[in-house]
């Protein structure tokens, strides 16, 4: 194949906007979240799962997934086993480690890359 496309893992999970979870949250696959996580965020199967954390959202914990979106806020480390994507509203306050990472204008970031 000449230009062949890594498969995106397909979103099959959600925490609705207005939903408050406390404790550790696993996945595998895709999660998006609209509402607020206290606790870590990790996936099942790092490299091929996606995490998207939207813009009303809010993480206050750890957050690891293979390809991690983020345009809220989160309040703790974010690992990404491939691609980091912080869009223009995303508000991170800790370390992050990634692969590649995609920063837009407007995101803000208080920590170590």
């Amino acid at each position: 194949m000449w230009f062949s496309k890594k498969q995106v893992p397909a979103i099959r999970s959600l925490v609705g906007e207005g939903m408050q979870v406390r404790g550790e949250l696993t996945f595998s696959d895709g999660l998006r979240i609209d509402g607020e996580v206290y606790g870590d965020v990790i996936a099942i199967d790092g490299s091929r799962s996606m995490l998207v954390i939207s813009e009303k959202a809010r993480v206050h914990g750890k957050v690891k997934a293979g390809h991690v979106i983020i345009n809220g806020e989160v309040r703790g480390p974010v690992i990404s086993d491939e691609l980091l994507e912080l869009q223009p509203k995303a508000r991170v306050t800790g370390d992050v480690r990634y692969e590649v990472l995609e920063m837009h204008p407007g995101a803000l970031l208080d920590g170590e890359l």
